[in-house]
């Protein structure tokens, strides 16, 4: 099994300052720690600033496949892992589903590590009574099922357009222009990425439609949107690497989609504007 190099005894620059907005349920997925991608120090900062009394973590948190490769954990990594362990401590229920890329923990459904409790799926019933079946998603992408060396390369691929993209943007930078993202422009404008975005939001709409809840929340597909467009509630929770979102439950079941990538801790998280067609929550 592949072992995560947490030290519960050590000395941290969190805070135990109270977090400023409170929900009452966060949906956090995609982090891939282990991987120089990972926005672990924005995460952090999100995590400080926002609290929740359950927190969902959707899969692919700690990115197994790059770590059996190559090895990379440095302090803001494990910092994360030591402040949602601090969060479970303090009451918060923190339910972790794991994804393709930390598969390795599938071994261990219905055991708890520091009161995180590891599931293969969940439903999770809001304060409005709506249901929804929380799941990573990577059961529905054909690739990861039955090519496997492809799901890999694809993998490399996206590590490699998301190293390309920080020198691209260092020069973006100096030039004055704001950041772009190349992945996130590839999944938009290439007919067969956007039609992968598609089949896998019908596929899992209809497994809530099978399960007889009202929606589906999940990450996998790094593209986080709140829609209805296939006769049932979507919810992707997006990712850590690029977009840096997370989804949030209000006290009245409603939801929204926060972004984070700007550092300093006193702004607010701006929303993200669902697609069109998406439903507004309220």
């Amino acid at each position: 099994m592949l072992q995560i190099p947490v030290a519960f005894n050590n000395q941290s620059s969190d805070t135990d300052a109270p977090a400023s907005r409170k929900f009452r349920t966060l949906f956090i997925s995609d982090v891939h720690l282990g991987t120089r991608g990972c926005q672990a120090d924005l995460l952090l900062n999100f995590l400080r600033d926002h609290d929740a009394d359950t927190i969902y973590l959707v899969g692919d948190i700690v990115d197994g496949w790059r770590m059996r490769s190559s090895w990379f954990w440095p302090q803001s990594h494990n910092d994360v892992v030591q402040k949602l362990l601090r969060k479970a401590r303090k009451g918060a229920r923190i339910v972790y589903i794991p994804g393709n890329h930390d598969e390795f923990l599938r071994d261990y459904y219905g055991t708890h590590f520091g009161g995180i409790e590891v599931m293969e799926t969940a439903i999770h019933e809001a304060a409005d009574g709506q249901k929804y079946l929380v799941i990573h998603g990577d059961v529905f992408d054909m690739i990861v099922r039955n090519a496997r060396w492809l799901a890999y390369f694809g993998d490399w691929a996206y590590d490699f357009a998301i190293f390309s993209n920080r020198y691209f943007n260092w020069f973006r930078r100096k030039l004055g222009f704001p950041y772009w993202s190349l992945s996130k422009w590839a999944k938009h404008k290439v007919k067969n990425a956007v039609n992968f975005i598609s089949e896998f939001e019908q596929a899992v709409a209809l497994e809530a439609r099978k399960q007889n809840v009202e929606g589906v929340i999940c990450g996998h597909i790094h593209h986080a949107i709140i829609h209805d467009i296939y006769g049932t509630r979507y919810m992707n929770c997006g990712d850590w690497v690029e977009s840096c979102t997370a989804l949030a439950e209000h006290d009245d079941g409603t939801f929204e989609l926060l972004t984070w990538t700007i550092p300093e801790a006193n702004l607010l998280p701006v929303p993200v504007k669902p697609a069109k067609g998406a439903l507004v929550p309220a």
